[in-house]
């Protein structure tokens, strides 16, 4: 085996576990520890407590989606994609290969784009997250915010 084909294998493994930590951390949130903090009482511990988890998620999270641009552009290299004789050729992205990289793609972008949004611009802007609320929420009439924390989930 060479070293080109180690240090692939080696960032493929680094980008797998990556998008493990990055969703296994956003499903045990969504599922498990928005319903079990939202039965937190008083009102003003639950929101600490929904601050503070989000917090210590949000530096994990970013860490993750790091690794994972970083790893994801490493294995574009190491796959011979990642020169403009690939990128710019209309036949590429008309190839299974070519659909599905431009699918994820896309997907990436719009999920740095949401992200974004949501840690940098409407969890921090004041006021508005009140129990219950969904006032300041980027998901608003969609998803239930938690009570002054960087989460929104769906139950």
């Amino acid at each position: 085996m060479t070293v080109g084909s180690l240090l692939y294998y080696a960032t493929v493994t680094a980008h797998l576990l990556a998008a493990l930590l990055w969703l296994g951390g956003m499903f045990f949130l969504a599922i498990v520890g928005a319903p079990v903090l939202r039965s937190v009482e008083p009102a003003a511990l639950r929101q600490r407590l929904f601050h503070e988890v989000g917090l210590r998620f949000r530096a994990l999270g970013w860490t993750a989606v790091g690794v994972l641009l970083v790893t994801g552009v490493l294995n574009l290299q190491f796959r011979g994609w990642l020169h403009w004789g690939v990128l710019s050729d209309p036949a590429f992205w008309r190839t299974p290969t070519g659909l599905a990289l431009g699918w994820k793609l896309a997907a990436v972008a719009m999920m740095l784009v949401v992200s974004v949004m949501h840690d940098f611009f409407v969890v921090r802007r004041p006021g508005g997250r009140h129990p219950g609320s969904t006032k300041g929420c980027a998901y608003a009439g969609v998803r239930r915010c938690s009570p002054g924390s960087t989460l929104c989930s769906d139950w």
